[in-house]
């Protein structure tokens, strides 16, 4: 049973209580939904997946550890919004973007241009969140960019990824210098989350103690495949063990951040900036985009599954809140991951186990609310940030190579002919190689010369 006030439980067919504002329905914790006790132990596992973060602002800005983690914890912040404001998913990086951004903003100077420019970029993606979302011209901009060239731009992410400097790149500090704990994790990883042998395995009528385990393992996503690298990277001494420091909860170093990071610190970008960013806005609006149509047809089955609750997910809602995080984040402490609407193996576990009733979770706001606010609780706790911290670039890795490996396949899938396979090949390879201009430039030149206009109007009519 979840740990609410019993004044405000639900009563069976109905909404769960919440206090109208506007376009949101205010649920506060406790009060206006529960706590459900299994989604905060898998937080407190699961938060090392967004701590990664602070491997890739450490690299592009060269700040200190706390500053970068004082980051991140404000990013985990914002996830809690979205239960209290009256979404129900889990949101998530743009992940797929990640590579492309951090290549986009380091080609600038170290310093307060590089930061000026992650700031214009992530306040102009919450731009792009509020505008388009909320007036309905999103859908017709996915019906208007022809399925090669949406095909390339995700291929040109899992390019990026794959080929960047915390996968396969020579230099970088991927599998090169962590060869056994990235190896053995994302082997482990890819066998749970894609293996066609471990899929039909565990669909079979075999109810063995090992198939009961491993489904439960399967359901932690790409953390068990984080866990055996890290064990493998101190057995084989790729990684140092942990250090242990004194207090319980980490102090942010909120200053430093505001004055060194923040737009209130050096100030509004300049016009020029503005410009640069809109290319890569549009990118990571494009593939954030096709999320936020993922979480509400996850949300949609949740809701014909059981009808003891009626669940709003509202697409309007979801990019609003996705807007509010951009601006937030951009104007206080912007990051490198952006702030994107799903984190799509989270939202899925969570709602699969909703749906063995009530009884099991009684609210999906309780499940997903838990999970968010106990993962923000996480960064803070000290011993837990001290035990993974010199994980954090396997877990960085690991995150990587299986979103490159989700990208490449999604991007496949879009795609039908050869003419339109060749187009997302090359799309995608000057998106990963020359940045999101020049990507969004050969996309429509080549569509346009090799499918005529009617690309341009292939969806209108789905």
């Amino acid at each position: 049973m979840a740990i609410q006030v019993p004044k405000y439980r639900r009563i069976d067919g109905q909404e769960q209580p919440f206090i109208p504002f506007g376009p949101f329905k205010i649920r506060i914790p406790f009060v206006h939904w529960g706590v459900e006790m299994t989604e905060v132990l898998q937080a407190m596992v699961m938060f090392v997946v967004g701590m990664a973060a602070i491997v890739a602002l450490q690299d592009v800005f060269g700040m200190s550890f706390e500053v970068a983690l004082t980051i991140v914890c404000f990013h985990e912040m914002t996830y809690c919004l979205h239960q209290v404001f009256g979404d129900p998913i889990i949101p998530g990086w743009i992940t797929p973007a990640l590579p492309i951004t951090v290549a986009f903003i380091s080609k600038y100077p170290m310093g307060v241009e590089r930061v000026e420019h992650l700031i214009a970029l992530q306040i102009m993606v919450g731009f792009l969140f509020l505008i388009l979302g909320l007036s309905g011209l999103a859908k017709k901009l996915l019906h208007i960019i022809p399925r090669a060239m949406q095909s390339g731009i995700v291929l040109g992410a899992g390019m990026a990824a794959l080929t960047g400097k915390w996968c396969f790149a020579k230099g970088g500090s991927g599998i090169v210098t962590h060869p056994w704990s990235i190896s053995l994790g994302v082997l482990f990883a890819f066998y749970l989350i894609f293996s066609k042998h471990f899929g039909g395995h565990m669909h079979s009528k075999d109810e063995s103690n090992i198939k009961s385990f491993m489904l439960k393992v399967a359901q932690f996503g790409i953390v068990p495949g984080i866990i055996l690298g890290i064990i493998v990277g101190w057995i084989t001494g790729e990684l140092p063990l942990p250090e242990m420091q004194s207090g319980l909860f980490f102090k942010p170093h909120i200053k430093e951040v505001i004055t060194n990071y923040s737009i209130f610190g050096v100030g509004i970008p300049p016009l020029m900036t503005w410009v640069q960013v809109i290319p890569m806005a549009i990118v990571a609006y494009i593939i954030a985009f096709g999320d936020v149509i993922v979480g509400y047809q996850v949300m949609k089955d949740a809701n014909e599954f059981r009808k003891d609750e009626l669940i709003d997910a509202d697409p309007n809602r979801l990019n609003l809140m996705c807007a509010i995080r951009n601006f937030l984040e951009g104007c206080i402490m912007p990051t490198v991951t952006l702030a994107g609407p799903l984190w799509a193996a989270m939202t899925v576990a969570v709602t699969e186990r909703y749906k063995l009733g009530r009884k099991a979770m009684d609210s999906i706001f309780g499940g997903s609310g838990s999970f968010n606010f106990m993962k923000f609780a996480s960064c803070l706790i000290l011993p837990l940030v001290c035990i993974f911290k010199p994980a954090l670039p396997v877990a960085l890795s690991l995150t990587l190579m299986i979103q490159g490996f989700a990208c490449v396949y999604i991007a496949m899938r879009l795609v039908n002919t050869n003419t339109e396979r060749g187009i997302a090949g090359v799309t995608g390879g000057a998106l990963a190689a020359g940045g999101p201009l020049m990507g969004l430039v050969v996309g429509l030149v080549l569509s346009f010369a090799l499918l005529g206009k009617e690309a341009f109007m292939e969806k209108a009519t789905d």
